[in-house]
C-alpha cells in the first residue's frame, strides 16, 4: 500500500532552491565545493537526508538562515537520500552542471525560485519523492510583445544573444 502526501517547500525571498537525490554522505562536502568556488558571492545553505546508519539530517553553508531552511525542508520531505541546496546571489543554472556532474547525485527533482511542492509517496519502509509541483499553470499562449519581453529580460540576465 502508499499513501501520498504533498510538501510546501519553503524558499525564502530573494532565494532559489535545487532539491535532488543523491547517494553518498560526501554529498555535502561536494555540494559545498560547488557552491564554495562557483561565486564567492554566493549564499547557500544545503541538507542532507541519509537513508541508512544513524539516518541524520547533515547540514551545511555559509548562511545561517539559508541552511536553516534548508534543514527544515529536508526533515518535511523526510524522504532518504535526498538534497535540498538553497541560494542567493547566484542562480541554479550557475551550478547545476557542476551539480549534476558530482558522482553521487542520481537526479534532479527542481531547480526553482516558484513556489515548489514535492509529493512524496509513503510506504511501510520509509518515504520517496514521486514528483514536483514547480510554479503555476499556463495562463495563454506568449505573443509578439511577450517575446520581446522576454528577449529583452534575457539580455539582462545573463546577456543572452540571439
Amino acid at each position: 500500500m502508499i499513501d501520498f502526501d504533498v510538501v510546501d517547500i519553503k524558499i525564502p525571498k530573494d532565494a532559489n532552491i535545487i532539491i535532488g537525490q543523491t547517494h553518498f554522505i560526501k554529498t555535502v562536502e561536494d555540494l559545498y565545493e560547488v557552491m564554495a568556488t562557483a561565486s564567492p558571492n554566493a549564499k547557500f545553505g544545503l541538507a542532507f537526508n541519509e537513508a541508512s546508519g544513524p539516518c541524520l539530517i547533515r547540514h551545511d553553508g555559509n548562511d545561517g538562515e539559508l541552511e536553516n531552511v534548508a534543514i527544515e525542508n529536508a526533515q518535511a520531505i523526510g524522504a532518504g537520500h535526498i538534497f535540498v541546496l538553497l541560494m542567493r546571489e547566484i542562480y541554479p543554472i550557475s551550478v547545476l552542471n557542476s551539480v549534476k556532474s558530482l558522482q553521487e547525485v542520481c537526479n534532479i527533482y527542481a531547480a526553482t525560485a516558484n513556489p515548489l511542492q514535492i509529493v512524496v509517496g509513503i510506504t511501510n519502509q520509509g518515504r520517496g519523492i514521486m514528483g514536483v509541483i514547480d510554479g503555476f499553470p499556463p495562463k495563454g499562449v506568449e505573443k509578439d510583445e511577450d517575446i520581446s519581453k522576454r528577449k529583452v529580460l534575457l539580455r539582462q540576465i545573463i546577456k543572452y544573444k540571439r
